[in-house]
């Protein structure tokens, strides 16, 4: 009798342990508390966005337009800096020893152009005055001898008794005569050639080699600034005032040349900080140019800050980069940035810290997109739309926006 009871015994336990277990899954279990509890918004009707801190410059990628060896790094995180300050430099060895070689050709250079220089004032500057007395003497000179010469010869020219004279010695004398006068010319033919000084043509010969050693030192002080030049380039600088904000590279490390996925430092001004915040294509009709809003930080909304300023719209809208990592979270779909400015001093925030941001959505009119606040002449209605609006725990409503 027992055995055969088993079985209803079985199918009664087991349809008690079936109810049972169906009553317990059908209670509503608890919601576990948030972390932190979500950012509240100020306004009546919002636009919920996710934004990205950055400087009022953009965040600027240095990079270098010369691969090479860093040799020094002059600067770390947090480093304040002016436009101009170096901030790393790449190995210049090899340009510094063609410096100092095209700074020896420069001297070679400039003394080739005094050395010509030196010759055409010299032409320039004949006859000197120094030259003058001793070329006037040897003209006298040789005047004195052909007047001694001529005395001789007439003397033996006045002998009655052409007897007592030697032909030759007759002949002789008649020579002296003639040396002597062409002596005389020829010292007064030098005299009148110094006075004329130096011939134009060679003074042109002279002056063609000097614009010839004078091109050679501009060539040379070319060559000089061409190497000055590449190894300023190998000396990276800031571009603006502001702040290193990652330094990515290392001495003894290759730097590579161009645009890099991880730039090889960041600098930015930061003394005012911009939000840069991802809207949700389907409500950028809701953004209005100049609308408030507020920003807070993730994790902890009770530190915010309203002291923002409206800077611009960017309109292009683009797709989503910027991701939350909510398990919710769309990543198919297109956003419109809104930057906001606000002092470094309204908030505890860093560059590159994603924070929550509510923007001013009271009065957007959803038939024309703008509200009477913003001098439009459509009238404000509900701005309800299917899976667009709901109630925030302070009871306003707000935009949710799938972005990060």
């Amino acid at each position: 009798m027992f055995r055969s009871m088993i079985v209803p015994l079985l199918a009664v336990a087991g349809f008690a342990f079936a109810v049972q277990t169906v009553m317990s899954q059908s209670q509503e279990k608890p919601r576990p508390k948030p972390i932190a509890e979500p950012a509240r918004s100020p306004y009546a009707d919002s636009v919920a966005g996710s934004g990205i801190i950055e400087a009022s410059t953009r965040n600027i990628a240095v990079g270098t337009n010369i691969a090479g060896i860093v040799s020094e790094v002059f600067v770390e995180p947090g480093a304040k800096v002016k436009a101009g300050d170096a901030l790393m430099r790449i190995d210049d060895r090899t340009l510094r020893s063609e410096l100092a070689t095209r700074k020896a050709a420069l001297e070679i250079a400039r003394s080739q152009a005094q050395i010509a220089q030196a010759q055409v004032d010299r032409l320039k500057q004949q006859p000197r005055k120094e030259d003058v007395p001793p070329a006037k003497a040897r003209v006298d000179v040789a005047k004195a001898q052909l007047e001694d010469a001529k005395e001789v010869l007439a003397l033996m020219d006045a002998v009655t008794d052409k007897r007592a004279i030697v032909k030759e010695d007759l002949t002789r004398r008649q020579n002296a005569v003639l040396t002597a006068n062409a002596r005389l010319e020829e010292a007064q033919a030098s005299f009148e050639q110094l006075l004329a000084g130096a011939w134009s043509q060679d003074i042109a010969v002279a002056e063609a080699q000097l614009a010839q050693a004078r091109a050679g030192v501009t060539q040379a002080e070319a060559n000089v600034a061409a190497t000055q030049t590449e190894l300023d380039r190998l000396v990276v600088r800031s571009p603006i005032n502001g702040e290193v904000l990652q330094v990515n590279t290392r001495v003894g490390e290759y730097a590579q040349a161009g645009a890099l996925s991880t730039p090889l430092m960041l600098v930015g001004n930061t003394d005012v900080l911009h939000v840069r915040i991802d809207v949700d294509e389907n409500d950028a009709w809701r953004v209005r140019s100049g609308a408030k809003a507020r920003v807070s930080l993730r994790g902890n909304p009770q530190i915010a800050t309203d002291n923002t300023s409206f800077v611009r719209i960017e309109p292009f809208v683009i797709p989503k980069r910027s991701l939350t990592g909510d398990s919710t979270e769309r990543v198919d779909t297109r956003v419109l940035q809104v930057v906001y400015s606000f002092p470094k001093s309204a908030l505890n925030a860093y560059v590159g810290q994603q924070v929550d941001v509510r923007i001013d959505a009271t009065g957007v009119s959803a038939t024309t997109g703008t509200g009477a606040s913003s001098g439009s002449n459509g009238t404000s209605g509900p701005n309800e739309r299917e899976g667009g609006v709901k109630k925030s725990e302070a009871g306003e409503k707000i935009v949710s926006t799938p972005v990060g």
